[in-house]
């Protein structure tokens, strides 16, 4: 089941981007990476354009924004422009510890849950968890 779920994985900390993408793979996702929001919105375009759309966001707050500058609001700005895209899309953010509280204002604006990074069995568990909530809705 999960090699039909496409996930878009954005983070600019190379080692926890790739950690994650294997987990992911591991899992039998279809995962993409991309290191900042710039590369991640051309793949969601990209996806789009091919009629391959991804299924699930994972987007990391803290990274290089649209104009290649660290921003810790770059993940929001990119949460924005998928969402105005695919309003229905899910998305988790990425946060460290001491971002708890605006991957809360994240979720506030759209996004469907926020993970602390470092346990990606957890984050696979999240991405199941909403993804069978997100089919079992479509199915009503």
């Amino acid at each position: 089941m999960n090699e039909d779920i496409r996930v878009l994985l954005v983070d600019d900390e190379r080692l926890v981007l790739r950690s994650m993408e294997k987990s992911l793979i591991r899992a039998g996702f279809d995962a993409e990476a991309a290191s900042d929001v710039r590369a991640g919105f051309e793949l969601f375009q990209e996806a789009i354009a091919a009629g391959e759309p991804f299924d699930i966001a994972v987007l990391d707050l803290n990274m290089p924004n649209f104009e290649g500058e660290i921003d810790p609001n770059a993940g929001l700005k990119l949460l924005s422009k998928l969402l105005e895209v695919v309003p229905d899309l899910p998305v988790v953010v990425l946060t460290a510890f001491d971002e708890v509280s605006r991957a809360k204002d994240a979720v506030a604006r759209g996004a469907r849950a926020y993970f602390v990074k470092g346990r990606e069995a957890g984050l696979i568990e999240l991405i199941n968890d909403i993804m069978s909530t997100d089919a079992c809705i479509r199915e009503e």
